[in-house]
């Protein structure tokens, strides 16, 4: 367990490791070399995420005759995805390894917590908050005032922490590690759920609920 945490982490901190993306890297990569896969329009391949080897991947085309706005769209939806699915394998694994609540101690992990049986009601009252949670999140991760200034842009004019004051090059890079890591936690949250199902998470170096 603790080797796998580990290698969790190590994951982590090496999408902030310096990259050689830019905004131009990726245009060769959308060349002719590769005729099986439609060649997205400019706007597209220099977009924050087309990175090596693949450059802007979208074999199925689903955005080969959709407009700027519906790209930013399905941008948006993917980086609220990858936020959701960071948090939910950062909550696995802290209570596969054992971390629980004062109070908490003998409640389960994985699907097994929904159902929390034979514990107190006041743990099991969790559930519905752990629902609200995910509500406040769906109403409150929002562009509420039209201020954003990118897909996934929630500050509404409220917070900064200094970002409007680096460069662009510099804000692209961290859109990049903060949509890689995205699109790693879906992946791995989905790979943990159906190995629990499976039973056998122990094979790949986790506990099995």
């Amino acid at each position: 367990m603790k080797s796998a945490i580990l290698a969790t982490l190590i994951g982590s901190a090496a999408a902030f490791a310096p990259s050689a993306q830019t905004g131009t890297t990726t245009t060769n990569l959308n060349s002719n070399t590769r005729p099986d896969l439609w060649t997205p329009t400019t706007s597209y391949q220099n977009e924050v995420g087309a990175i090596a080897p693949l450059g802007f991947f979208d074999p199925l085309g689903l955005v080969k005759d959709e407009s700027q706005e519906k790209f930013d769209h399905l941008r948006e939806v993917e980086i609220r995805h990858g936020r959701c699915a960071m948090l939910a394998v950062t909550g696995w694994l802290t209570t596969a390894a054992g971390v629980r609540l004062p109070g908490m101690e003998a409640a389960p992990f994985g699907f097994k917590a929904l159902l929390m049986e034979g514990l107190p009601s006041e743990v099991r009252g969790t559930i519905p908050l752990t629902l609200m949670t995910v509500f406040c999140l769906t109403v409150f991760m929002q562009d509420s005032t039209g201020e954003n200034a990118f897909p996934g842009d929630y500050r509404n004019g409220l917070i900064d922490f200094g970002w409007d004051k680096q460069t662009t090059e510099w804000q692209n890079r961290k859109r990049a590690i903060e949509l890689n890591n995205g699109r790693a936690a879906q992946m791995g949250i989905l790979g943990i759920m159906i190995h629990e199902q499976l039973g056998n998470l122990n094979d790949i170096g986790l506990p099995q609920p």
